[in-house]
């Protein structure tokens, strides 16, 4: 499938992606590979085949939900790279 270089900019624009105008080509170049990976996946005969929502059988894959003992605070803090006091100290993420 071919896809243009302007498609290209109109979903990296629509993802927030910045993408350098030089490897434009080869990207395009990439989805449209994909995109006929995926044409082809749809002209399979799937007829008698059940939906199913996972690829393996797997039901519950939680733990069981037990009261356990925390790690002391000291030791928590331990590899912190900076603390204060007994708190953790992280970069600020919102200005």
């Amino acid at each position: 499938m071919k896809i243009t270089k302007e498609e290209v900019q109109h979903v990296a624009h629509l993802a927030r992606l910045d993408i350098d105008e030089r490897n434009m080509d080869a990207l395009a170049g990439q989805i449209g590979k994909i995109l006929d990976y995926v044409d082809m996946l749809s002209r399979v005969n799937t007829e008698g085949v059940k939906p199913t929502t996972h690829a393996i059988l797997l039901t519950n894959a939680f733990r069981e939900d037990s009261e356990t003992v925390h790690m002391d605070r000291e030791k928590s803090m331990a590899n912190a790279p900076d603390k204060l006091d007994a708190n953790f100290l992280v970069p600020k993420v919102i200005e």
